[in-house]
């Protein structure tokens, strides 16, 4: 099983890498730019703000949400038939974090002359201690959290959150959405670590959101009902497979028409390998009517998304969003119509930390809330 896992995991980033870089050079275009590290993101010129593609995007966008609502809300007597869990008290490591928490909100949104050596540095303890935290909350309400009771698992989401996160900073190359500010002194070192020890933090604090989430016994209970069931299933993985890699090729070629695929595509890749492994994918539960494990991770990314793009708003090193058709109306520096990219986004993160799970035997909770059929 360990070896299965990782090497799918080795084939989706061969995938990723190889395809949107074999796509520039097919297309003629010089590959040094995309290659160059530090990254300099700045060489795509981007379409204008289209009011049509804002007002088609616009729709979509709402009917995502309007989804994700209908998931999440009670849904009747069901939400009756759940035990809600007891509270503990808040346990002390759950204050210091919100200690941590302040001190480093206000050092990153400060501008002290003696603090100025380390004001690019924030990001990573702030969201280590959003991370403490999280887990504090999940623990006062279920009496476990990851942190305490899953730490292996804990401990290896950070390096797999790094290595995550890198692909997306690699496929930000050939579409350029975002680049940084106030880092462009770091050296190639110097920026890695920085930025690794950044990006470790993304997996471990979706997943600990998603987890907390889960002790609201009533959220997401809402049973689903599909119309239909899609024939050919295996066809249908290797069709979406197919134009999953055309698209990465690409990327690069077409980014202000492709750069959706940059949130939906490690995604759907995974979800088409699992397919043709007859292996159960993140939507597998829908069948039996459970939308939790599509509402909860999707509602837990965008929670830590509004909350990574309020604290990068006022830092010192932070990124600015370059993103065509739709670059208007913010909320902080991204675009309001680009939230939607962390729907899919907590599905990529709920997918990549279960191929962790599966490729390693990690014990397992009891679970926290129990339900009643």
């Amino acid at each position: 099983m360990l070896k299965v896992a990782w090497s799918r995991i080795l084939f989706l980033g061969v995938l990723l890498l190889g395809l949107p870089l074999a796509g520039v050079m097919l297309a003629g275009k010089p590959v040094a730019p995309y290659l160059a590290f530090p990254p300099r993101t700045q060489y795509v010129e981007h379409a204008p703000f289209s009011w049509t593609a804002f007002v088609l995007l616009g729709a979509l966008a709402l009917a995502m949400f309007a989804g994700l609502v209908w998931l999440l809300l009670p849904h009747g007597a069901s939400s009756t038939a759940v035990r809600q869990p007891r509270r503990r008290p808040f346990p002390w490591w759950g204050w210091l974090a919100m200690l941590l928490l302040g001190s480093f909100w206000w050092l990153a949104w400060s501008r002290y002359s003696w603090f100025r050596p380390f004001q690019p540095y924030t990001f990573t303890p702030l969201w280590l201690s959003y991370i403490l935290l999280i887990n504090a909350l999940t623990w006062r309400r279920s009496g476990r959290c990851l942190l305490t009771h899953r730490p292996r698992y804990f401990l290896a989401l950070f390096p797999l959150s790094a290595l995550f996160w890198w692909y997306f900073e690699y496929l930000n190359r050939f579409v350029q959405n975002w680049h940084y500010i106030g880092i462009e002194a770091f050296g190639p070192l110097e920026y890695a670590l920085h930025a690794t020890f950044a990006f470790s933090t993304v997996l471990p604090a979706v997943i600990g959101t998603t987890e907390w989430l889960r002790t609201f016994p009533a959220l997401g209970t809402r049973p689903v009902s599909l119309p239909w069931r899609l024939p050919h299933r295996r066809r249908l993985a290797v069709a979406m497979l197919v134009a999953c890699a055309a698209g990465l090729a690409g990327l690069g070629v077409w980014p202000d028409v492709l750069f959706p695929l940059l949130w939906v595509a490690p995604l759907l890749l995974i979800v088409s390998l699992q397919v043709l492994a007859n292996e159960p994918t993140l939507f597998s539960p829908l069948a039996q009517g459970n939308g939790r494990n599509i509402a909860l991770p999707a509602l837990a990314a965008l929670i830590c998304g509004f909350l990574w793009e309020m604290w990068n708003a006022n830092s010192y090193a932070k990124w600015v969003y370059t993103i065509p058709f739709v670059d208007r109306f913010h909320l902080f520096e991204m675009p309001l119509l680009g939230y939607t990219g962390y729907l899919p986004f907590g599905l990529e993160c709920m997918a990549i930390a279960g191929l962790l799970e599966k490729g390693r035997r990690f014990s397992r909770p009891t679970p926290a809330v129990v339900i009643r059929e």
